[in-house]
């Protein structure tokens, strides 16, 4: 699947600092993200509403307009593959969009999410509010019914009910993306609603290096060689612990589990690279 476009130089022969064809990843990412954008206007103000008129249920529509949204999201990715700009690789997606199956990775760069709704089946995802107030992405996101992270107390009862409905559900527990060379901080939300509603909670492990794209981290800071995602689909979390404890103790133990198993999984697969 991450086939490497022929625009790089041998790792041995690249200079530090600008290599790896520098100035044309600049280019590709700049026109990619201009993409998006156009891309993400033309998808929530023309597609997903000729799909929503179509006559269906309601899950059947709201099913139409993700996998309209899931195709598109695949094209944004295979731009910047294609074009140069990062190479990536997924293992064990086969597993994902089960149904209420909640996923839980953690969120190293700003385009994470990208990858996991192009290839989730059918996928639901808590996402920031900021995204209803932007006029590129509110249309997208109030029509394929995703869920903002606003208000706990709405969120987890809407995550929930949407699990439950046996919706396929994108949660990242630490609510942002982690700061380089920073310990992940996880939030009790995501074990919260896995614990009221999921039938299985699938972890996803992301890596990215070099990294690009961090918190705070602007588009056109290209790093010195292109960037490598690596997305891995861990063995499905067992709930059933913590099914017989009251609710408040039961999410902080899931939630201190969940973190200790990401930190030992990502360990694991750092000291397994070359």
């Amino acid at each position: 699947m991450n086939a490497e476009p022929q625009l790089a130089e041998p790792a041995a022969d690249r200079p530090e600092g600008r290599g790896d064809y520098w100035l044309w990843r600049f280019f590709v990412t700049g026109f990619s993200f201009s993409l998006f954008g156009v891309g993400a206007l033309v998808v929530g103000v023309v597609l997903l509403p000729i799909v929503k008129l179509i006559p269906a249920s309601r899950d059947t529509k709201r099913r139409r307009a993700r996998a309209v949204m899931s195709a598109a999201l695949r094209f944004f990715i295979g731009v910047m593959h294609r074009g140069g700009g990062l190479t990536y690789e997924f293992h064990g997606r086969e597993r994902l969009g089960r149904p209420g199956q909640m996923v839980v990775a953690n969120h190293p760069s700003l385009i994470d999410v990208v990858f996991l709704l192009a290839f989730t089946p059918n996928a639901g995802c808590v996402v920031k509010q900021g995204l209803w107030r932007n006029p590129l992405t509110r249309w997208a996101v109030t029509l394929v019914e995703f869920i903002p992270n606003d208000q706990a107390a709405s969120m987890i009862e809407r995550a929930a009910t949407a699990l439950s409905e046996g919706q396929t559900l994108i949660f990242f527990p630490e609510g942002t993306r982690t700061r380089p060379n920073q310990p992940m901080v996880f939030h009790r939300g995501a074990a919260n609603v896995a614990l009221r509603g999921a039938a299985l909670l699938t972890p996803v492990y992301i890596r990215c290096q070099p990294t690009t794209l961090t918190k705070a981290e602007p588009w056109y800071r290209i790093p010195p060689r292109r960037p490598h995602f690596s997305f891995a689909v861990g063995q499905d979390l067992d709930l059933s612990p913590y099914r017989n404890t009251p609710l408040p103790l039961a999410s902080r133990a899931l939630n201190e589990a969940m973190h200790r198993h990401f930190q030992q999984a990502l360990a694991e697969l750092v000291a397994r690279q070359p």
